[in-house]
Parts: structure tokens; sequence; C-alpha cells
């Protein structure tokens, strides 16, 4: 592959007395779709906020492009920027659909608020929600506010296009879905990709065995807080490693710990 468009090399995180990473490696290689998967509370979200400069680390270090991350992501002048859709949306209630995709924008941008609103309504069309602008959160179904929050996190300023999203992290983004609610949402994962060109590089973490297979390529196993197995989507039907078949199979017998 290429130059990786970000590293993370030996990254350890804990909180309070739980050490939630444990001098995890990862690369993602411009152009990918890689899923980061694994069993609840084994440090896959925290991965997607380190990776985003939401959180630093207790250890490691974190490379974007060869250079060195400093402190956190608002601390760096990155050649590479970060979008991030979060399991819950998150969105503004008190805002409308316009206000909270636009909302870099508006709050950042000398733009004036008829060009906003033109590309809030571009970003809403890519995800397949036109006419909803005036609309609250409240108002929408929990498929409708996953992909606000995708429109959100594609949105950039025409007038720094190289501030835009070139690296698009997904936490559990068909969380709570239906499976015809998550087919939408996965074939708009991979068209933003392929098809519209917004974005060609992301990091996916899921649960979802659907949502594994349809929106990654290749695929890092995270257990214990640690990268125990790295492969492509083919190979999670043909490996022997006993994680991966307990995981996959959903048994309860195995070297995974069943809490509860």
């Amino acid at each position: 592959m290429t130059e990786p468009l970000i590293e993370l090399k030996g990254i350890s995180k804990s909180f309070g007395n739980n050490r939630v990473l444990d001098n995890v490696d990862l690369t993602i290689y411009r152009g990918e779709a890689l899923g980061i998967i694994g069993p609840s509370g084994t440090g896959k979200s925290t991965i997607l906020r380190v990776l985003a400069g939401l959180i630093t680390p207790d250890e490691g270090e974190i490379y974007v492009q060869g250079i060195k991350r400093e402190g956190l992501i608002e601390d760096a002048n990155e050649s590479v920027g970060i979008g991030m859709v979060f399991q819950q949306a998150a969105l503004f209630d008190s805002l409308t659909v316009e206000e909270n995709v636009g909302f870099l924008l508006y709050q950042n941008s000398n733009l004036p608020r008829s060009r906003i609103r033109d590309l809030v309504k571009e970003k809403l069309d890519m995800v397949g929600l036109p006419g909803i602008s005036h609309l609250y959160p409240s108002e929408l179904s929990g498929g409708m506010r996953k992909r606000v929050s995708f429109a959100r996190a594609i949105m950039s300023n025409p007038d720094n296009p190289d501030e835009g999203p070139e690296l698009l992290l997904y936490d559990e983004p068909t969380a709570g879905l239906d499976p015809i609610a998550s087919t939408v949402i996965e074939d708009l994962i991979r068209d933003l990709q392929k098809t519209q060109g917004v974005c060609g590089t992301y990091a996916i973490v899921t649960h979802q065995d659907s949502t594994i297979r349809r929106t990654a390529d290749r695929i890092v196993f995270l257990y214990q807080g640690k990268v125990q197995w790295q492969g492509t989507v083919s190979e999670l039907d043909s490996t022997d490693h006993p994680l991966i078949k307990q995981f996959m199979s959903g048994s309860v017998q195995g070297p995974i710990q069943v809490v509860g």
C-alpha cells in the first residue's frame, strides 16, 4: 500500500484503573475502508476518539501523513481533515436540520447565510434527505438522524477546500436501527466513498454482521485493549483464530469472556 494516511504507534489509554487500550498499533491507508470490531468495552470507540484527536493517549505516538501529532486536534495544524459520525448522531435538539448541518460554517466562516443554506441543501441531497432543512431532530426517525449527522460530517467550506474531511470515522452508525434502515446507512457509507467521492477513506466501528461485511474491506479485531487479529472481510469465514470464530458465531463458548 501507499504511505499511511494516519498511524498509531504503541497507543495506550486508561480511564481510572481501567486500561482500555494497551500498546495498540493501527494504520489507515488512503482509500481504504477499515472495520474495527470486537466485544463491547474493548476500546473501539476510544480508538476512534484518539484518531479524531478528541482525546490524547497516555502513551504512544500518532502520525498524520508522517508528521507527529502533538496534543489534541484543535492544537494541531494537520493536512488531513477528519470528520466523525457519532453513535447517537449527536445533533443539537434545539437547532433545525439546516442549523445542525451548517453549524461549522455558521460558527467559523464568513459565508453569507444564503450560501450556507445552499451548501446544506447540497449535502442533504447527497445523503438522500431533500426538503427537510426546516425540521428539528425530534421530528426525524433514527435512520434520518444518522444521515443528517453524515451530512454534517462531510460539510466543508468551499473557500477552504483543503479543510474538508479526507478521513471519516463512523462509531456504530447502524446501532439501534432496523435491518432496512441499516441497509440504507450501509449503502450510503459506500456511496459517499465510491460514487460521490466525498471522502475516500474511512474507519468504522460496528458489531453488526451485515455492516461489517457490506462496509469494510480490511478488519482489525480488538480484545482486552489489544489488536488480536487483522485480515480481510473474506478471511473472517476462513480463519481458525478462536477469537474470530467465537465472535462471528456469537457463541458463549470460547476464549472471549462473557460478562454477566
